[in-house]
């Protein structure tokens, strides 16, 4: 059986690796010149940044992927536990670690603001383990649900669980009921930004990535590129092709099915099965051509994830101690996100700094290290003096806690506008559709479409972005698309063994 995958991101590279194991002749096509995807490096003078994801959770999702295609991801990665989580910042003296060890952060946070704080932080901890355990089985590890899917999969005994996870409240909302300090509800409601949401639009439901983090976050040791790296030279050992510098101009569809692809120069590969592991809207935009679009359905610009500006630099970083994962916290969120929500770019932004060069034993002193600046922004394109005023306010935000980088070459900003070209049919947003009510997480596509023979894999589709729930799906496209074969040759088992006794075989 021949496969064609579209897209080395980490779902198409997880899916190639998974069907390769399993014996399908694998062929995996990428227009850039390395596998990764969004999880990409940029040259800044000699050194390499990685711009893409940089936190690294969920570690189990990597090592079920490896073990079951026969291999130990600590043999293919070096994965160094982080003690100190995150740093947070709000100004002069205002700075709160996040430690490994929960004892610390509650000693942290009652340090920080006070023990009423640090309870909370106890009973939100406790909430946060409550959704993730409810929403794991039926919904992170399993294909898409419908409402009414979940529900059943909970059965009357999990209903209780179900209300409780308050899919109904706002993020924000949410974490009013733990945190009286509004700096706390900024740290934490910053994980809806993780899914490119906002905090006063998601649902309460994200507060579980505060669960995922306290399980355990990872330095991946030449960054989380290299983890991509890792999982396309195994599915290479497996027997999966790689065709990079090569894009697909269509998927090909004959008799209602999947027939293969069509390359840009002309070419086509014959395929009995295509994953597409690009944005679900190139496919809807008939990027991937007119016949494979009814595969998946437009997402509203209204619903678009949020993009990005992005500073990658090599700098010397003085007057505030960063730690590898560090975060400045705008002045004022409401009015961070109220802005962004109304297309502009916002003037006093949230900055995430990752030090790159940082682990809980390595500090650089006094010399250049590569950083990676970000602030969220709206997927839309903006002018280059409103980018470059952009990165003007990211500084100042770095400043009033007293960082200054000092750059020892050419920096490299990237905007929504660079982010559409890199991934077409994304308009820039870089996850897909924003998880804003209740609803948002169920319109994501599943895994197999109305095409048959095409599966979907990929941050923009269930279980979500994020690099471990794109390895997910990758991973439940690979389930499907096995099962599926596996199905249909039952089933031709089936019809040649059955007769009735006049004559006639049937199923």
């Amino acid at each position: 059986m021949r496969i064609v995958i579209i897209g080395a991101g980490i779902g198409g590279l997880v899916a190639a690796l998974r069907l390769a194991h399993a014996g399908l002749d694998v062929t995996v096509l990428e227009r850039a010149q390395r596998p990764g995807g969004k999880m990409r490096r940029v040259p800044v003078g000699e050194a390499a940044v990685d711009a893409g994801p940089t936190v690294f959770t969920m570690r189990w999702v990597f090592e079920e992927i490896f073990a079951e295609c026969g291999a130990d991801l600590a043999a293919h990665v070096g994965l160094e536990p982080a003690t100190i989580l995150a740093r947070h910042a709000w100004g002069p003296g205002e700075q709160l670690d996040l430690h490994a060890d929960p004892n610390a952060s509650e000693t942290a946070i009652a340090d920080f603001a006070g023990p009423r704080e640090r309870d909370g932080y106890r009973r939100f901890r406790a909430r946060a383990a409550e959704v993730y355990a409810t929403l794991e089985g039926p919904f992170i590890r399993g294909e898409r649900p419908s409402p009414i899917d979940l529900t059943r999969r909970a059965g009357l005994s999990g209903l209780g669980d179900l209300w409780r996870i308050q899919p109904f409240t706002t993020l924000w909302r949410a974490l009013g009921d733990y945190f009286e300090d509004p700096r706390l509800r900024q740290l934490f409601g910053r994980y809806a930004t993780y899914c490119g949401s906002s905090p006063f639009a998601a649902p309460a439901t994200l507060m579980l990535v505060a669960h995922v983090e306290s399980e355990g976050v990872w330095h991946v040791a030449g960054g989380l590129s290299r983890l991509a790296a890792a999982v396309a030279d195994l599915a290479a050992e497996r027997g999966a092709g790689f065709r990079y510098g090569t894009a697909a101009r269509g998927i090909a569809v004959q008799g209602g099915r999947v027939v293969g692809v069509d390359l840009d120069d002309g070419e086509r590969l014959t395929a009995d099965a295509v994953v597409c592991n690009a944005d679900v809207a190139a496919l809807a935009d008939g990027l991937l051509g007119r016949d494979a679009a009814r595969a998946a359905e437009t997402v509203p610009a209204s619903e678009l994830s949020l993009s990005a500006v992005t500073l990658c630099a090599q700098a010397r970083a003085e007057g505030f101690p960063l730690s590898r994962h560090t975060v400045f916290f705008s002045g004022d969120s409401a009015a961070e996100f109220a802005r962004i929500r109304a297309g502009h770019l916002p003037d006093d932004p949230t900055v995430y700094v990752c030090a790159q060069d940082r682990t809980d034993a390595n500090v650089p002193s006094g010399r250049p290290e590569r950083l990676l600046c970000l602030v969220n922004a709206p997927a839309r394109t903006f002018s280059p003096s409103e980018i470059e005023t952009c990165v003007t306010t990211m500084r100042q935000r770095l400043s009033a806690s007293g960082l200054t980088l000092s750059e020892t070459a050419d920096s490299a900003t990237t905007g929504p506008a660079e982010f559409a070209r890199l991934f077409p049919g994304s308009a820039g947003a870089l996850y897909g559709r924003a998880s804003h009510g209740w609803m948002a997480s169920f319109k994501r596509p599943g895994a197999r479409t109305r095409i048959p023979g095409l599966y979907l894999a990929g941050g923009s589709v269930h279980p979500g972005p994020g690099v471990p729930m794109a390895a997910q799906s990758g991973r439940i496209a690979a389930d499907s698309l096995l099962r599926d074969r596996s199905g249909a040759r039952a089933s031709i088992r089936g019809w040649i063994a059955t007769a009735t006794s006049g004559g006639t075989s049937m199923p």
